[in-house]
């Protein structure tokens, strides 16, 4: 198989693992030591960025107070049941440091450093990013075997659904860039 990485996983609607139930996950990396994505679709409800940026003590309590309400008030995204406290930053390429950041495609790279969540914070940089809470892992062959067994759907990479729309809008976008819907999503899906 061709390597995913860049595109998104759609969760089938018979999933066995209730963890993915309608998620979309973005493919950070795909190859023959496995694969590692994102989930962009669910977010942390009693969670938001000032509250990360206070546990790891990121700035003054007085610097924090004064963020402006669209960086205090970001979404924290569940990332993955894998390493659940750690983050992870997927954003614009217009940041990205050497030996912290990684490319994923032309316009997409991944930070897991403090760095970035200073950078979002204080300097409005990169112009668009996400912050997850863990991450999604597949050992050797396995997201390949649960693509051959209807588990999940591809869809090609789209920074709108990334960065341009609602969370709760993402599942149901990602299916529409297929031509379908909830309505019409079969179970059980044909493959060649």
């Amino acid at each position: 198989m061709d390597s995913l990485k860049g595109q998104f996983l759609v969760a089938m609607p018979d999933m066995g693992d209730e963890r993915f139930r309608e998620t979309v996950v973005y493919l950070v990396g795909h190859g023959d030591e496995g694969a590692m994505g994102l989930v962009i679709n669910q977010s942390l409800e009693d969670m938001r960025f000032a509250d990360i940026l206070e546990e790891l003590q990121l700035g003054e309590k007085d610097e924090l107070i004064r963020l402006p309400d669209r960086i205090k008030n970001r979404q924290v995204l569940r990332g993955g049941p894998v390493q659940r406290s750690r983050g992870f930053v997927l954003h614009s390429s217009d940041y990205f440091r050497v030996g912290n950041s990684y490319e994923v495609n032309e316009e997409i790279s991944l930070t897991a450093t403090l760095d970035v969540l200073k950078a979002i914070a204080f300097n409005d940089s990169p112009t668009e990013a996400l912050f997850a809470l863990g991450y999604c892992g597949w050992s050797p062959g396995q997201l390949e075997t649960e693509i051959q067994e209807n588990g999940w759907l591809t869809v090609p990479f789209s920074r709108e659904l990334l960065f341009g729309l609602p969370i709760e809008n993402r599942y149901d976008a990602a299916l529409a860039r297929l031509g379908i819907t909830r309505a019409t999503l079969s179970a059980s899906a044909g493959h060649g």
